[in-house]
């Protein structure tokens, strides 16, 4: 049975209604803002700890991010197709069935993160020894990523959150609740570690409380807003016939976010063979890299909740218009940022920790990758946009061959007869252009939207 969603303060019918470019570009902006506090949310350990402790504890925390996501992208990713499920009932304006897949959804969260947070303060150990890290690092990483995964749940619970209100065409409130819980974070580490000299475990104590605060607020939204998508406590639980369409969407996410995960740790693996200062320098440049990608990541997020809520709607001229319109603008900002960070990257990376050999590795990693941010841009697009059609299975299948298969063979071969750390910078453009041109010739060839109307959830 079907009822009209109400126009409450949750839910916004923007992206279905009105211009393309206006409705996407509102949607975006507020989720640029939100990544750009996420990523100054997670680069506030990494800025602080350089510059107050010492580089070896800098090493640690920088080289957290591909181990991280590699324990906890199968789970993000089943939560991705949880999101286009519940876009694809709005757009459909099936309450009943979005009120159970949101509930769904939730069910899964507080399930999965207890689960993550048993594997990663289990497993942590062994999986740092297994990527070598280096004996002076190790002490510092073992502390760091044990602390941080005692609050994954909140991570977790605030992904899921975020995401149900993404899917009803909401991207102002989460940006609300990043900008408070990176305010916290970023006085909570500097309370701990640069005045109270705690050490790297209160640089991770810090964040995990700024988590538990923004999931706090953004499950506290759900509960209360007067409107489709509020969350009664009661309601919560697993929705079968709901949850298996969640796995069959999200699934191909997850596992491409595992295994992608996965050829970054082996990846790290190798830029730990040449010692701290190279960890260093790489997990620097990779926080760079992680503000110059935001303007893209918005428009990734965008296009995927646009497609899936008109492709519900059976707009499906819409759908196309405005995947062109995302992609072109992902693309130019791409562009402008990968001169800005090309010229800018030595001052940049000074940021981080004055060591004039921490300096050097990031910024032949940023001289060699940054010029070619557009394609990777490209190929993220890309990715989004099949998921948001439900087509899940392809950008996996493209990401996996290209940027684990082939960027992990490149790696081991060219490092292992050469010892050059440029060979494993030079892997992400050759890979990027590569799954750049797959993409283009699917998008292209293949009639990617075609019975989506027809299909059940």
């Amino acid at each position: 049975m079907k009822k009209s969603l109400a126009s409450g303060a949750g839910a916004s019918r923007e992206l279905i209604e009105g211009p393309i470019w206006r409705g996407l570009l509102n949607f975006a902006f507020p989720i640029f803002l939100g990544n750009l506090f996420q990523q100054l949310y997670n680069t506030a350990d990494t800025l602080i700890v350089g510059n107050f402790i010492d580089k070896q504890a800098l090493a640690a925390v920088s080289s957290s991010g591909n181990l991280i996501f590699m324990i906890v992208g199968l789970l993000n990713g089943i939560a991705m197709g949880a999101g286009v499920v519940i876009a694809k009932f709005f757009g459909a304006k099936d309450e009943e069935s979005m009120r159970r897949a949101i509930h769904t959804d939730i069910a899964f969260g507080l399930v999965g993160g207890l689960l993550l947070t048993a594997v990663g303060v289990a497993f942590t150990p062994h999986m740092l020894r297994w990527m070598g890290t280096p004996n002076d690092v190790l002490p510092n990483s073992i502390l760091y990523f044990r602390t941080y995964f005692y609050g994954v749940l909140a991570t977790f619970m605030y992904n899921i959150a975020t995401g149900i209100l993404h899917a009803v065409g909401d991207s102002k409130h989460p940006l609300y609740y990043l900008i408070c819980a990176s305010v916290i974070n970023v006085i909570l580490d500097l309370l701990f570690v640069a005045v109270f000299k705690w050490g790297i475990a209160s640089a991770a104590a810090a964040t995990v409380i700024s988590q538990f605060i923004s999931a706090s607020l953004a499950l506290r939204r759900l509960m209360t807003v007067n409107d489709s998508c509020r969350v009664n406590p009661r309601e919560i639980r697993f929705d079968i016939p709901i949850l298996k369409s969640i796995v069959r969407l999200g699934l191909p996410s997850g596992v491409q976010n595992s295994v992608i995960g996965f050829a970054n740790v082996m990846v790290q693996k190798n830029i730990n063979i040449f010692e701290s200062d190279a960890m260093a320098g790489c997990g620097s440049y990779a926080k760079i890299e992680g503000f110059a990608f935001l303007p893209v990541t918005c428009f990734v997020m965008a296009l995927s909740t646009f497609v899936s809520q008109n492709l519900g709607a059976k707009q499906i001229d819409r759908v196309k218009k405005g995947t062109k319109f995302g992609v072109l603008c992902s693309m130019s900002a791409a562009a402008v940022i990968s001169v800005i960070v090309f010229t800018c990257a030595p001052f940049l990376l000074r940021l981080f920790n004055d060591d004039p050999a921490v300096i050097a590795f990031g910024v032949k990693q940023a001289h060699i990758q940054s010029l070619f941010y557009c394609l990777l841009a490209f190929s993220h697009c890309m990715a989004g946009i099949l998921r948001g059609a439900g087509k899940a299975y392809v950008p996996m299948a493209i990401m996996l061959i290209c940027w684990c298969l082939i960027r992990v063979t490149y790696i081991t071969v060219t490092v292992n007869l050469f010892h050059e750390i440029g060979f494993v910078f030079s892997s992400y453009p050759i890979t990027w252009s590569l799954s750049s041109i797959i993409f283009l010739i699917y998008y292209l060839k293949a009639d990617w939207v075609h019975g989506f109307e027809k299909k059940k959830a």
